[in-house]
């Protein structure tokens, strides 16, 4: 007779306790590594020596003056009371509703708009750099290296990071600030009018102070963010009384907006819509259909007869150029050649054979063909991913099932009440996005997350104990109960860390991610950390109680006799 080894059972109460601060720990390092590698982001093209084409012929006007608000917003400067001087730009030009992409902070968005690419292709910062001595110069091609190339003479006034980021492209006069302020405005516009009286022919003008109002006063909503664009539309109108809109030309735009509470960065349609003005030489008026922040660089390129960025992913916008057919011919096959490159050189840099263009417009069909390119390695990657996140996020929920436990509907009721604490202060008090915009700074999102995720971690627990009367129950089996609950709060806080870890991988490698789930799944790795580790403090204070009360239960009554005398 063949004697059966015993088997030992696992105990799962052990293995939940000590996989708890392991987890803590390590969705501490996740969600650093996922900052550390957003922050170093560097584009697939950044080592690509891509050749500048040739310039496009003859300028259009004398010189082009580029006035960039930052953070103003589209319906902000369509309010005709607040930005009068703008108004009247519109009407003498030509505008248009323009449309950028995520992520929507100030470092990208001015790449993207002197380079023509997009934050993924123009090698820029997608994190603002912390300050002035950590500016990446461009490393693609862009509007001021190839005005430089045509002999144009150019000229920069505005925040200081302009100068780190055109540091090898050229500019010949500069004057860079680190204020923020209407002061600074000020000086700025000082040392630009100095230009215009000059040979110049290509001037930035950075004014800042509208980005200053939403960080902090405010935001969009407080009437200090519309005196701040007022102001701007003031010093809008001293720079354009030192034109003559008959020879010069001048364009007003914006790199990112901000949502109502101030702030930008994140994904939020309001931050990713901008003005776009024209007006002067070379412009025909009207007011036209949408455009991207891409088109304005080899919009700009046309306008100073200078090549198209090498790198750029937008078009000429040529309906709003004063062009013969014959120039506009030309400069179409200049744009055909400047987009077959740029799709070889792309496909080449990510190891994958480019998708064949198809169709007639050279710029949206190498595009298409460009990101189908770059959508095949992501294809490829997600498979095995998605099938992992998969697994992982049904095995849990399909074991439980098996079980039919009672309790488990108290835990995940428990669980239920966290997300319904959390969100109602997330959504329902503060009106917080899912996306970046709202978050001040990393110290302010950490106590947020922290003190937020420790209060829906309570309100959960007393819901789950209460309900299993795990309050009356031994030191043993109370602690249990609330491992169980803790357990069932950080399932529910894996299914967007899985859904990004599908979708975007583990973290940010040779392309930028989609930066929804991508913001679901940071957001859920910084909860999980203070669950697990609030929620170890939770099971020792379930065990204590337990403690407490044992001896209660097993006391017996004692009854005392009076002696008799």
């Amino acid at each position: 007779m063949r004697l059966r080894r015993p088997t030992k059972k696992i105990n799962w109460f052990l293995l939940g306790l000590i996989l708890l601060p392991l987890s803590a720990v390590g969705a501490y390092f996740w969600a650093t590594g996922i900052m550390a590698a957003v922050e170093n982001y560097r584009s697939p093209l950044a080592q690509s020596d891509l050749a500048p084409g040739e310039a496009l012929g003859a300028p259009l006007t004398r010189r082009v003056v580029i006035v960039l608000v930052d953070a103003l917003r589209y319906d902000t400067s369509l309010d005709t009371s607040v930005m009068p001087a703008l108004d009247e730009l519109r009407t003498e030009g030509a505008s248009a509703r323009m449309t950028s992409r995520p992520p929507s902070f100030s470092a990208p968005g001015w790449t993207t708009i002197l380079t023509g690419a997009w934050p993924d292709i123009n090698d820029s910062q997608p994190m603002n750099p912390p300050d002035e001595f950590s500016v990446r110069a461009f490393t693609q091609d862009d509007l001021f290296a190839a005005a430089d190339r045509a002999g144009l003479k150019t000229a920069v006034a505005g925040y200081s990071w302009f100068e780190g980021m055109l540091a090898v492209s050229g500019v010949d006069a500069g004057f860079y600030t680190i204020g923020e302020d209407n002061a600074a405005d000020q000086e700025v516009v000082a040392a630009a009018l100095a230009w215009l009286d000059g040979d110049y022919q290509l001037i930035l003008i950075h004014l800042d102070q509208v980005d200053y109002a939403g960080h902090h006063e405010g935001g969009p909503l407080d009437p200090r963010w519309n005196a701040a664009a007022a102001r701007c539309d003031t010093l809008l109108g001293e720079i354009v009384a030192r034109l003559d809109l008959e020879q010069d030309t001048v364009i007003v735009l914006s790199d990112h907006g901000q949502i109502d509470k101030g702030g930008h960065g994140g994904n939020e349609p309001i931050t990713m819509v901008e003005p776009f003005v024209a007006t002067g030489a070379g412009i025909l008026p009207g007011e036209y259909n949408d455009m991207h922040m891409v088109d304005v660089a080899p919009t700009l390129a046309v306008l100073l007869g200078a090549n198209i960025p090498a790198s750029s992913q937008g078009r000429p916008l040529l309906e709003m150029l004063d062009v013969t057919s014959e120039r506009a011919a030309a400069i179409l096959e200049a744009v055909r050649a400047q987009q077959e490159s740029l799709l070889e050189a792309y496909a080449a840099a990510i190891g994958q054979t480019a998708a064949e263009p198809q169709g007639e417009s050279a710029v949206a069909s190498t595009q298409l063909a460009l990101e189908q390119t770059r959508m095949t390695r992501l294809g490829q990657e997600r498979v095995w991913r998605n099938m992992a996140a998969l697994f992982l996020a049904i095995m849990p929920g399909y074991l439980l099932f098996l079980r039919r436990e009672r309790k488990a509907l108290w835990m995940l009721a428990g669980a239920l009440v966290y997300l319904a604490v959390f969100f109602a202060r997330y959504l329902l008090l503060d009106h917080n996005t899912f996306g970046l915009s709202w978050i001040p700074g990393i110290t302010e999102f950490i106590v947020y997350i922290a003190v937020t995720s420790s209060v829906a971690l309570l309100a959960g627990w007393l819901a789950a104990m209460f309900g299993l009367r795990a309050f009356r129950s031994e030191a043993r089996q109370a602690a249990g109960s609330a491992l169980g609950f803790v357990w069932f709060v950080l399932y529910l806080l894996a299914i967007p860390i899985l859904l990004n870890f599908a979708v975007n991988g583990v973290t940010v490698t040779w392309t930028l991610p989609e930066f929804t789930t991508q913001y679901l799944g940071f957001f859920a790795i910084a909860q999980w950390l203070f669950v697990a580790a609030a929620g170890l403090l939770l099971v020792g204070v379930s065990a204590l109680m337990g403690q407490i009360v044992k001896p209660q239960k097993s006391s017996t009554k004692v009854s005392f006799v009076r002696p008799s005398c």
